[in-house]
């Protein structure tokens, strides 16, 4: 059976790992344990960048500055600042001319993904960005087993919905089993998330 997004882009599901790419993500995972995910997908961002495959970056957050010290002529320290808005989604850039536009959450639990990570005004942003063709997508870790998921906006869209619904608060990890793809993780680079937009969107 064929499945289609509502914008008409038929749905492609990730083929499954095979035990030899699994034994690999083990082998890299434990070498390499102590990495954040930002940590991570920063240094795949800088790879995509040096190998010129791509220009995708950290999003700055927005601060305002109240309440500066200047201990020294040379030296300033922050005494207080906010935040002046809430920030969208973690990264964003360009791939073969396509606007990219993703955010990266991780969790203990292993095996759900709760809801509660994410805001609402990050999930409007996403609606905003597929409105207008951007590919967007979440990266979720779940960080006891160091295994990283894709998963298209559209997904998880549909399971913020189903949340205010009444449904339940959280996606379950078949579910992102299901119809996310699992990132073996590597050396360089490290989360290698363009081979699955290459594969989901035929780049």
């Amino acid at each position: 059976m064929t499945f289609h997004y509502p914008n008409g882009r038929r749905y492609v599901a990730c083929a499954a790992e095979t035990a030899a790419q699994k034994q690999k993500e083990k082998k890299w995972s434990y070498g390499k344990r102590g990495m954040t995910l930002e940590e991570d997908i920063n240094e795949t961002n800088q790879y995509y960048l040096e190998q010129g495959l791509a220009v995708i970056h950290k999003k700055p957050t927005p601060v305002q500055i109240v309440d500066v010290n200047y201990p020294k002529r040379s030296a300033a320290v922050i005494k207080e600042a906010y935040f002046k808005q809430a920030s969208t989604t973690d990264y964003n850039g360009v791939y073969k001319g396509k606007y990219i536009d993703f955010e990266a959450k991780e969790t203990k639990l292993e095996t759900s993904f709760p809801l509660k990570n994410f805001h609402e005004h990050q999930i409007v942003h996403m609606k905003q960005v597929i409105k207008h063709g951007a590919i967007c997508f979440v990266l979720l870790r779940f960080s006891l087993t160091d295994e990283v998921y894709f998963l298209e906006a559209e997904h998880l869209l549909f399971f913020w919905q189903r949340m205010l619904d009444g449904g339940r608060k959280s996606i379950t990890k078949k579910e992102i089993e299901n119809l996310g793809c699992l990132i073996p993780l590597g050396f360089q680079p490290r989360i290698d998330y363009i081979k699955v937009i290459n594969r989901l969107y035929h780049l």
